[in-house]
Formats: structure tokens, sequence, C-alpha cells
């Protein structure tokens, strides 16, 4: 029977990782098809920032209800309309040639995925021993960065061979089929994790201002933010086009150099969730991956001409070093009582879509301020000044991470 339970766990937790893996195809891959998207379209970079960004719009809104939802109804219910509401907004983004029509498209990506993040880390909460969270609440990294790899050189191979309009149909096809599993499979109640069965669906306004009031939380929260941004927005939209204009990288090999990033990631979270587990030392472990993060990143940003290697190698160390954001969650459950397990997840990870959700049409602006007019194939082109001065802002996030995190808690 033990065995059993185990197994189911592990299957829970699997198809929670698909989500999450789901989440991040639909967030990067605008990346990978910046000039069609602009070219179709007609926008500037201005323009296609916020056509990005309007998943960031969506995905912020939501996020501050999604854990508040969860904690009170059914885990089950509410993730399947999730998955299946940003498949929705994949189709409909595949095949529209209407901006508006597009921008509900990612609206609906933002706001199903959205509900990714925490439930992942609300069903580890039920189904896994509290000795292992760090360590499975670091996987989710793992799941998450391997999706943003596909959403790489996998779909931009899958773009070239089918059309971008094609592949993101199929995109939205898997999504239906995965809210379809999640229905069937996942179950809200763990019968051997009393603690949780006796406050489901118990959440009470008071419950809710305990999470608002610790101080703890909101520097998770400003923290996370700031240093998950820059490789959302690297990875997301403006680092191939970046790549491809200053270290003169064909999209395919700009897809693998951030790969790298997020390959980087997907190692450095479990990795320093058992380090961290291992040592009971959270906060040492973060400043230290921060850092190792801001170096890495402004290599790839001030000096040019870098090679394939190199540049996969430094955006490796990049993403391993942001992978240390993932004990956010770790010190925040540690700090909350477990009644309010998603809701301190969710609004810890609201940093990323507050951040996300303005720095992608910023760094556009910025690009388009640095313009000198000229176009490749009707599409604008910027120099390697406009993007060092615009793509600043990923190691200052950082640093100013770090100075956040010096005020947190260890919680041992």
């Amino acid at each position: 029977m033990k065995r059993t339970s185990a197994l189911y766990a592990f299957f829970v937790i699997l198809l929670c990782a698909a989500f999450l893996f789901y989440k991040y195809i639909l967030q990067v891959y605008p990346g990978i098809i910046t000039p069609e998207l602009m070219s179709e379209f007609h926008l500037d970079g201005v323009g296609l920032g916020n056509l990005a960004a309007n998943y960031f719009y969506a995905y912020l809104i939501t996020q501050i209800f999604a854990g508040i939802l969860l904690d009170k109804y059914s885990t089950r219910i509410l993730s399947t309309i999730a998955i299946m509401a940003a498949g929705l907004g994949a189709l409909i983004f595949s095949k529209t040639y209407n901006i508006h029509m597009a921008e509900l498209g990612r609206l609906l990506m933002g706001f199903g995925t959205a509900f990714a993040t925490v439930c992942y880390l609300k069903n580890t909460a039920v189904w896994c021993r509290p000795e292992r969270f760090a360590f499975v609440s670091g996987l989710l990294a793992t799941a998450a960065m391997l999706g943003a790899i596909f959403g790489q050189t996998p779909l931009s191979i899958l773009v070239q061979h089918v059309t971008w309009r094609v592949a993101i149909w199929y995109v939205g096809l898997v999504g239906l089929l995965l809210g379809i599993l999640f229905l069937i499979v996942v179950r809200d109640h763990n019968p051997k994790n009393n603690a949780l069965a006796e406050v489901k669906y118990g959440l009470a306004w008071h419950d809710i201002k305990a999470v608002l009031k610790n101080k703890q939380n909101w520097l998770l929260t400003f923290y996370s933010g700031l240093i998950f941004t820059p490789v959302a927005v690297f990875g997301g939209l403006w680092g191939n086009p970046f790549l491809v204009a200053v270290h003169h990288l064909s999209t395919d090999d700009a897809a693998t150099a951030i790969s790298g990033a997020f390959f980087g990631l997907a190692v450095g979270a479990p990795l320093l969730g058992l380090l961290s587990d291992h040592l009971k030392q959270r906060k040492k472990i973060m400043m230290l991956g921060t850092l190792l993060a801001a170096v890495a990143i402004s290599i790839v940003v001030f000096m040019n001409d870098l090679s394939l290697v190199t540049l996969t190698i430094l955006l490796f160390i990049f993403g391993f070093g942001i992978g240390a954001f993932m004990l956010c969650f770790a010190i925040g459950k540690e700090t909350n009582s477990i009644a309010v397990a998603a809701t301190v997840v969710s609004m810890i990870n609201l940093g990323d879509p507050i951040f996300g959700s303005f720095t992608e049409p910023l760094i556009g602006k910025i690009l388009d301020l640095g313009w000198h007019g000229q176009l490749i194939n009707g599409v604008r082109a910027y120099s390697a000044l406009d993007y060092h001065i615009a793509l600043s802002l990923l190691p200052l996030y950082l640093i100013s991470a770090a100075l956040f995190l010096s005020a947190v808690k260890e919680t041992r």
C-alpha cells in the first residue's frame, strides 16, 4: 500500500511538472519568432514587447488570486480549467491575423499558466514528505526549464519545417490533452497528510492577513521577481535577437545558447536545493547564486562577438546561479502555516509577472529610442550599443535582488 501511494504521488507530481513544462513553452516561444511577429503584425520594439507582455499582464492579475483559490477550492478542477484555457490561447494565437486576437491569445495563456507553479508546490506540500520539499520544489525549475529549452531549439526546428502557426497549433492541442489527463488522474486529498486535511478548504481572511503582514514574504516576493525576470526576459523575448545582432549567431545557434541558461537553471535549482537541505543554509546559497548569475550575464551583455561555446557556458552559469531562487519557496513554507501554502507560493511568485510585465516593453522602448532608422526585411535593426544600454537592466536587477535578499532572515 505504501509503495502504491508513493507511485501515485510520483504521477501527480509528474503531471504538475508537465504543466510547468507547458507553461514555459508558452512563455518563451515568441523569442524564436520575433522577426515573423514584427513583420506579420507590423510591430516596432515596443509593440512586440507589449504583445509578448500580455502574457505577464494576465499572469500577474491571476497570480494574485491563484493561491487563495487553490487553498480554498479544488486544486484538481481549477488546474484543469487553467491548463485548457492556456491551450485555447495557443490555438487562438496560431490562427489569428488580428493583433487584438493575438493579444487575447497571450492573455489566455498568461491566465492559465498562472496556476502552474502554485499547483506544483501545493501538490508537493500535499503529497511529499516535508524533509524532501526543498529538493522536490527544486525539480519544479527542472521541469519548467526543460519546457523553456524545448521552446527554443526544438520548437525553432519545428517552426522551420511546418511554419510557426502550425507549430503553435500543435502546442495548443497538447494543452487540451494535458488538461484531460489532469482531470482524470489528480485527487485533492492525501489521507496520510493529516495536518493538511484539517485545514483543507478552511482558508479565512485572518490567514490571508497573516501572510500579508509577514515581512519575509514581501522581501522574498521582490527578490524572486528581480532574480527571475532577467532569465525570463532574456530567454523569452530579447535574448535571441540580441545574440544574432551583437554576437553574430544564427537564429538556431542563438536558441541553442539560450537553452544553456534554461539547462543551467534546470540543473542548479535541485542541486542547490539538495545542498541547502544538507547544509541547513538557505540565504548564503541564494546570495552566492545571485551574484554568480550577475557576473555571467554582465559578460554576455557587455562583450561583443563571443563564440557559441563561450556564450553557452556563460549562460549556463547564469541559469545555474538563478536556480537559487527556488529556495524562496522553501523559506516561505518554513515561515508560514501549511494552511496557506498555496497563498504564500502565489504571493512570492507574483514578483516574476510584476517585473516581467513592464520589463519586456521597457527594453523595447529603450531600443526604439536608440534606433537610427535601419530596417532589415522590413524589421527594425538595433545596434550593439542599443542592446548594451537596454539589457544593462538585467545585471542591475540581479544586484537589486541581492540587496533585498540581504534583509531576509535565515530559517536554517
